[in-house]
């Protein structure tokens, strides 16, 4: 069995964290974009009124009502480690 390695350019820059109000549930996406652009786009979409249309590593695309964004957390993207090596 062989596993794709992803290059640099396809390797996620920002993990964003969105509460949505009357939702249990946070909204998770990673971005290719850095913490600057996110945040650029974050706060045009919230001071326009306009829908949060943010498009994650894989090409999926998620729209969030800005009038229904709680709170948005900002990161960096860290990479996954698996086993228990470094424990």
């Amino acid at each position: 069995m062989t596993t794709k390695k992803s290059s640099k350019s396809d390797s996620a820059k920002s993990e964003v964290r969105i509460s949505v109000s009357d939702q249990v549930r946070e909204i998770t996406v990673e971005l290719s974009a850095d913490r600057e652009e996110v945040l650029a786009t974050v706060k045009a979409a919230i001071s326009q009124g306009e829908p949060l249309v943010l498009t994650d590593i894989r090409g999926r695309q998620f729209i969030i009502p800005s009038s229904k964004i709680s709170s948005v957390e900002i990161g960096e993207s860290a990479e996954r480690r698996v086993g228990f090596a470094g424990l």
